[in-house]
C-alpha cells in the first residue's frame, strides 16, 4: 500500500501506528445500485477492504458491488439503522485502520488519504468536516446547515472540545479504537456517538476538509427534525451515562489538518447498474 505521506505537526508518540497499515473501507448500503459505480471507481487503489453493510436493498446493489470489486465483503444487515450498519461494518472490517464512508455519492472516496495520513502519525481518530478551509457542500440547505451549527455548538460546551461540524459521518480512525469506543447506536445518531466517545476517550483528534457532494439519485433516508432529536439526546445520554475504558485520559484540543491530493476524475451521475453487471458477464 502506498498512500501520500503528508505529516502534520508531530507531537510525541504515545502508541506508534502500524508501519504499514491496512486500510479498510465500510459503507453501508440501501438501494444504491445506481451510485456505487462512482463511488467504488473511486476508491483509491491503496484501500485494501471494502466492506458493504446492505440493509436489505430491493435493487442490485449487493451485484453491483461484486461486478465492480471482486474481493468486496458483503455483510447483510440484520437489523434496520445507519448505526447497526456500521457497527455491522466494524465488526467485519480486517484493516488497521477504518474508514466510514456513504454509499450515496455525496462522499468522495478521492478524500480518503485526507483521513487515514493523520492516522499514520499521532492521531487517533480523524473526522471530516464541510466547515474547514479546503471543506464545503453542494448538499446542506440552511435547515441543515443551522441546526448543524447549534448541535455542534452544543456539544463543544458539553465536551469543551473544538468540532467545527458535528454532523457529518465522513470518519476514519485505528481499529483498536473500536473496542475503545463501545458503540451502542442503532440510527444515525451513530455519528455523534462515535465524536462523543472519542473526545471523552482522550483520543487524539484531528479535522481534514472534506466537500460534500450532492446525493447522485434516490432519496435520502435522513430526516432533519427526527434525527436532529436523536442526536440531542444521544449528547446528553453520553454526557451522563457512559465511562470510557481509558478513563483518566484528558481529551487533547482538537488539531485541524489540511491535505491536498490529486483526484481522478469520473462524472458524479447515476449509473445504469445494467451496464455494469452486463460488462462483468461479458468478461
Amino acid at each position: 500500500m502506498s498512500i501520500p505521506n503528508l505529516k502534520p505537526n508531530a507531537r510525541p508518540q504515545t502508541t506508534p501506528p502500524p508501519a504499514n497499515p491496512s486500510v479498510s473501507v465500510v459503507i453501508p448500503t440501501l438501494n444504491e445500485a445506481m451510485n456505487l459505480p462512482w463511488v467504488l471507481r473511486r476508491m483509491p487503489s491503496y484501500v485494501d477492504e471494502v466492506v458493504i453493510v446492505d440493509g436489505r436493498s430491493l435493487d442490485a446493489t449487493v451485484d453491483v458491488a461484486r461486478a465492480l470489486r471482486l474481493d468486496v465483503v458483503v455483510v447483510a444487515e440484520t437489523r434496520p439503522g445507519k448505526g447497526n450498519a456500521v457497527r455491522a461494518g466494524f465488526a467485519a472490517a480486517s484493516g488497521d485502520i477504518i474508514v466510514m464512508l456513504d454509499g450515496d455519492g455525496s462522499m468522495d472516496p478521492q478524500e480518503i488519504g485526507w483521513l487515514v495520513t493523520p492516522l499514520q502519525h499521532e492521531y487517533d481518530f480523524v473526522k471530516g468536516s464541510r466547515y474547514v478551509t479546503g471543506g464545503g457542500s453542494d448538499d446542506l440547505t440552511w435547515l441543515r446547515s443551522g441546526g448543524n451549527k447549534m448541535l455542534t455548538g452544543l456539544a463543544n460546551a458539553v465536551l469543551h472540545s473544538d468540532y467545527s461540524d458535528l454532523c457529518y459521518g465522513y470518519i476514519a480512525l485505528r481499529r483498536e479504537c473500536v473496542d475503545i469506543l463501545e458503540l451502542k447506536s442503532d440510527g444515525f445518531e451513530i455519528e455523534t456517538e462515535l465524536i462523543v466517545r472519542a473526545s471523552r476517550a482522550g483520543l487524539r483528534i484531528a479535522e481534514v476538509p472534506s466537500h460534500e457532494l450532492s446525493r447522485i439519485s434516490g432519496q435520502s433516508n435522513l430526516h432533519t427534525f427526527r434525527d436532529g432529536w436523536r442526536v440531542l439526546r444521544t449528547l446528553a445520554r453520553e454526557r451522563v451515562s457512559w465511562e470510557a475504558p481509558t478513563a483518566g485520559a484528558r481529551p487533547e484540543a482538537l488539531r485541524r489538518v489540511k491535505y491536498k491530493y490529486p483526484s481522478a476524475v469520473f462524472p458524479h451521475v447515476p449509473t445504469d447498474p445494467s451496464s455494469v453487471l452486463g460488462a462483468r458477464a461479458g468478461e
